[in-house]
């Protein structure tokens, strides 16, 4: 076994109820006047009415101006907010963008200069203010990973904070927090999960420990997602989602992501798909390439996925593998085909240069792909 570290939130607390701990470790934390990092819906929804019946007495401000993909200019924004208010802590509560807009904030309050100097890996000089993740959704796993991704809306780009000072202090899962989630989201979110846990299955800087969270991942999303999806309400289901995308998030937060995530980058950047859907629209196109590569991994894949494996060889259970991902893509109504997103066709090659650029990803896929390799995959996935 080759040498490798395990990283993720200092703490975590899970389950129904979570969120009931929330004055304790604000306590623990020495907190006593958080920013809250959400989004106006989840305002509007109540969501975040649910955290602030535990702050206690304390003071609190709520800054709730987070977009989906959020933009580099909205840290600045937030970063003004959480100065001019003398706060001395942040919750992120929501989605991954409201999370990572609170890492981001953590880790620039702690520095003087640039925020442009943050972004690459290891950047970040040291820790910054304390930090509790409450995720509102089943997917990012930001709430367990040291990454922050901002989109640079000049340069139509994703761009990245990479720091073990990300790192949450506390993330606090709780499935009722997911309950009002649409859902739209929740099946963009899901899929996003799963394709955390299936990337990080074949990353080549798996491990044991990423695996077997991975695994554990794919089973708990195969048999919830479409349960949550159908429900919204069924709590069991939305805890077995909101369990699957912390244990994903654990996978890829040490092992790492690959093509899926490289080649999504660019449709988010340029063209604002959600990044859960980017990756639906990609994930079996990139499976089909990889698969020369992993077959008896995209094997274990499609056991995961409930796939009967026994009559199958290796290679026909890989090919199920891809099959199952797709339908259950298709069963949570995520559309397939980059054209009926409006990407124009003639993107595709420089869009193909880019993502083969994204060399801190790339790196981690099973099988190395050139731009044009890439670009094949994008019309493959242009033409679903």
């Amino acid at each position: 076994m080759s040498l490798s570290s395990f990283k993720i939130a200092h703490k975590l607390i899970t389950g129904a109820g979570a969120i009931e701990q929330l004055a304790a470790e604000l306590t623990r934390l020495d907190i006593d006047n958080p920013l809250i990092v959400t989004d106006a819906a989840l305002v509007k929804s109540g969501t975040v009415e649910l955290a602030l019946a535990r702050l206690g007495d304390r003071t609190y401000e709520i800054f709730d101006r987070v977009l989906p993909d959020p933009e580099i200019a909205i840290v600045e924004d937030c970063m003004r907010v959480y100065r001019d208010g003398g706060h001395d802590g942040l919750i992120g509560l929501g989605g991954g963008s409201a999370i990572d807009i609170a890492k981001s904030v953590a880790a620039y309050a702690g520095y003087h200069g640039a925020l442009e100097d943050l972004f690459g890996i290891d950047q970040v000089p040291r820790k910054g203010p304390p930090l509790i993740a409450i995720p509102t959704t089943a997917g990012t796993g930001s709430e367990v990973t040291n990454v922050a991704i901002l989109s640079d809306k000049v340069a139509h780009l994703k761009k990245g904070i990479v720091s073990d000072y990300l790192l949450p202090d506390v993330a606090l899962v709780s499935p009722q927090m997911t309950l009002t989630c649409p859902r739209s989201v929740t099946a963009a979110s899901g899929v996003d999960a799963l394709v955390h846990a299936i990337e990080s299955y074949l990353s080549l800087n798996a491990s044991p420990i990423t695996d077997s969270l991975a695994i554990g991942a794919i089973k708990l999303i195969a048999r919830a997602l479409p349960k949550a999806y159908a429900n919204p309400s069924n709590l069991q289901a939305r805890e077995d989602m909101a369990t699957a995308s912390l244990m994903a998030g654990m996978a890829f937060g040490n092992a790492g992501v690959g093509a899926v995530h490289a080649l999504a980058y660019p449709l988010g950047g340029r063209f604002n798909i959600a990044h859960g859907v980017s990756n639906a629209l990609l994930l079996p196109h990139v499976m089909h390439w990889n698969k020369m590569a992993c077959v008896e991994r995209m094997q274990d894949i499609a056991q995961a996925m409930g796939v009967k494996t026994a009559h199958l060889s290796v290679t026909e259970a890989a090919d199920r593998a891809v099959e199952a991902m797709t339908e259950l893509c298709a069963a949570v109504e995520i559309p397939s085909g980059l054209r009926s997103f409006g990407v124009p066709e003639d993107a595709i090659p420089s869009m193909a240069v880019e993502a083969a650029g994204i060399e801190r990803l790339m790196r981690n896929n099973p099988r190395k792909l050139s731009a044009v390799d890439i670009e094949k995959i994008y019309r493959a996935a242009y033409q679903a």
